[in-house]
């Protein structure tokens, strides 16, 4: 099942760089819960989107924030049915146009092939971490 994970993790990957996040959503449980690190550090935004409507406004909330987004995964961990992600990921303020960019990293739960929980982190040894600590 966990190779099932990867391939499911990068697609969803493929499809957030096109910016298709109904694609992306095939791949997430109809009741998923993502807690994005970053539009709650920058701009105050949720702590957690639940459900494929929850993506939808982190998705909107996400690109109220940045004008360009750009992310790299150069290391992805199978952890049967997790998986923690470790790359980069650059953007652009809308409001002030300056240039950031960041380590990025994910931890993701699946169930039977599908996202149930995420979480963000800008620190590659918090997300190791909590990949060997959370449950």
């Amino acid at each position: 099942m966990s190779e099932e994970n990867v391939e499911s993790f990068k697609r969803t990957v493929e499809a957030m760089r096109r910016g298709d996040l109904e694609a992306a959503l095939e791949f997430a449980d109809p009741e998923i819960e993502w807690y994005p690190g970053l539009v709650a550090t920058v701009a105050g935004g949720a702590t957690v989107y639940r459900g494929h409507d929850g993506m939808r406004q982190w998705q909107r909330d996400s690109y109220e924030v940045f004008g360009e987004v750009e992310f790299e995964f150069s290391d992805v961990r199978d952890l049967g049915d997790r998986l923690v992600a470790l790359g980069y990921l650059r953007v652009r303020g809308v409001a002030s146009g300056a240039p950031a960019e960041s380590p990025f990293c994910y931890l993701i739960d699946y169930r039977e092939g599908k996202a149930i929980r995420g979480r963000t982190y800008l620190d590659r040894q918090e997300a190791l971490e909590a990949a060997r600590h959370e449950a």
